[in-house]
């Protein structure tokens, strides 16, 4: 009998082909095992469930059996506070924040760091200070603890409880050195260990429309502008006291979200721990890629600083309590991370990135360039935040100013917007200062971003989203800073310019 050869490897292949595929859909469809402790139920959707712990306790095998089994991040209770931290002016003190730390790391997890500026549990030595004196001894007290664990921690808490309910500043002796007392901070911060993220903490800032929040998210939406680092906003989430989940929680994750910052729930607790309180909050981050995470204040019932009201996970005999059900149940059903979530690299930055770099100036002259004619230097005379301004001298024309050369593979596609934010200061008179970009491509294109009158005695602030576009391969892009008179002596500093 005749055989067509053939077509018989081809119908083999096909058949081949077709079992694999069906093998493969059902490898697919088969359920994954859900998982059995809090902090891998977290990491199958890429967050951490954490928990305080206290190096007074870490002698209590109940309680480290149940720490050990069921998170993924710690966070020490008070190990890392200024007063724990520096209990003598210049002298520090990591025996407890590395006891904590090293415990932590032997068992797999990662560490936050809480707190480094922050008006109460400060060292006697600090509570006197005031002014200048104060200020430098914050920058010092940052700049020593974050040496200390530089490349070792995934976050830190570096401002913690700054407002005041109504929305305005808390009145504390950090208050008093200065108002931009916050963003020296954070600059401090990065500058010390640029790996580690960045955050700002707080209570009471769960609900969208409460003045607090407001203001929270109003501070961050301006240090996003002016490119002062800060990576992630903490919401303590202490529903105690009176406190209890709000509607809008989600919302409130999802609007500091869209700021370009990660979110963190830091400090969880729930009166008599509500498994209906318990399971919302846990959902509200899972419905919100940027919730990294959710730590709980303390093991057990216990440990609690707020014991009375019952408001942990595990009860004072270590037992599982309804409310634990409630939130592993919630980080279970979440979509797991796979292959897919991650979207490829591409060469458009995030909305927040800033195209600039030594935008806050505390580099001095690193990175920016004279357009055309002028003699720039680094300023410590004048200066919007930190403590460094760069001034330009001896303009001969109005397009001579301050310029920075970005980089085209980080630069947007033709058509879209960019947004600029550049404080000014004139060292005499009110000239109109005028932030502007070369963009070099087939013809030479300049876009005026913003402008504005500026003066000798106070900042200015040229800000605006404004569309640009060019003809052809773009090879270069330029933004500088210029007057609309040629021989005005300038000032800049904290420059942003991003998509």
């Amino acid at each position: 009998m005749f055989r067509n050869t053939k077509k018989s490897a081809l119908f083999l292949q096909f058949v081949s082909l077709a079992v694999f595929v069906a093998l493969v859909a059902s490898l697919l469809s088969i359920p994954v095992a859900a998982a059995t402790t809090l902090g891998a139920a977290a990491a199958q959707s890429g967050r951490y469930f954490g928990t305080a712990i206290s190096n007074g306790k870490l002698g209590d095998s109940a309680y480290t059996t149940i720490a050990a089994r069921e998170f993924n991040m710690v966070t020490p209770e008070n190990e890392m506070k200024p007063d724990a931290t520096e209990p003598n002016q210049n002298q520090f003190n990591f025996t407890a924040g590395d006891a904590v730390y090293n415990w932590a790391i032997s068992h797999g997890m990662k560490v936050r760091g809480h707190t480094l500026a922050w008006h109460s549990q400060q060292p006697g030595w600090m509570q006197s200070m005031s002014g200048t004196t104060l200020r430098n001894a914050m920058i010092n007290h940052i700049n020593g603890v974050m040496a200390h664990y530089k490349g070792k921690l995934a976050y830190w808490d570096v401002v913690n409880e700054a407002f005041n309910e109504d929305g305005t500043r808390r009145n504390s002796n950090l208050q008093g050195t200065g108002n931009d007392w916050i963003e020296v901070a954070f600059k401090t911060a990065r500058a010390a260990d640029p790996s580690v993220k960045l955050c700002y903490n707080d209570y009471n800032i769960e609900n969208a429309t409460y003045a607090k929040t407001v203001a929270v998210k109003n501070m961050i939406q301006d240090f996003k502008n002016r490119g002062v680092p800060i990576d992630c906003v903490g919401l303590q989430t202490h529903f105690t006291g009176g406190s209890s989940l709000p509607s809008n929680f989600q919302t409130t994750l999802q609007n500091f979200a869209a700021l370009g910052v990660d979110v963190a729930l830091t400090e969880v607790d729930v009166t008599q721990a509500s498994t209906t309180q318990y399971q919302g909050l846990t959902q509200a981050c899972m419905n919100v890629s940027r919730c990294v995470g959710i730590t709980v204040w303390g093991v057990r019932d216990s440990d609690s600083w707020r014991s009375s009201e019952a408001p942990l996970l595990f009860d004072g005999s270590g037992n599982k309590k309804a409310a634990y059900t409630s939130v592993i149940n919630a980080l279970n059903a979440a979509p797991p991370v796979g292959p897919t979530a991650t979207p490829a690299r591409t060469n458009t930055p995030a909305p927040s990135s800033n195209f600039l770099t030594n935008a806050d100036m505390e580099s001095g002259t690193t990175n920016w360039v004279v357009n055309g004619v002028g003699t720039l230097s680094s300023d410590t005379t004048q200066f919007h935040g930190g403590a460094h301004s760069v001034k330009i001298t001896g303009r001969t024309s109005a397009w001579n100013g301050i310029g920075q050369n970005v980089a085209v593979s980080n630069f947007p596609t033709s058509g879209q917007n960019v947004t600029v934010s550049v404080w000014v200061r004139s060292q005499t008179g009110t000239p109109t200062a005028i932030a502007t970009l070369r963009l070099t491509a087939s013809t030479t294109t300049y876009v005026q971003l913003a402008s504005a009158a500026v003066n000798s005695t106070g900042w200015t602030q040229l800000t605006a989203t404004v569309p640009v576009s060019w003809s052809g391969t773009l090879t270069g892009v330029l933004f500088y800073v210029e007057t609309a008179a040629g021989t005005d002596n300038i000032y800049i500093d904290d420059a942003n310019l991003h998509r």
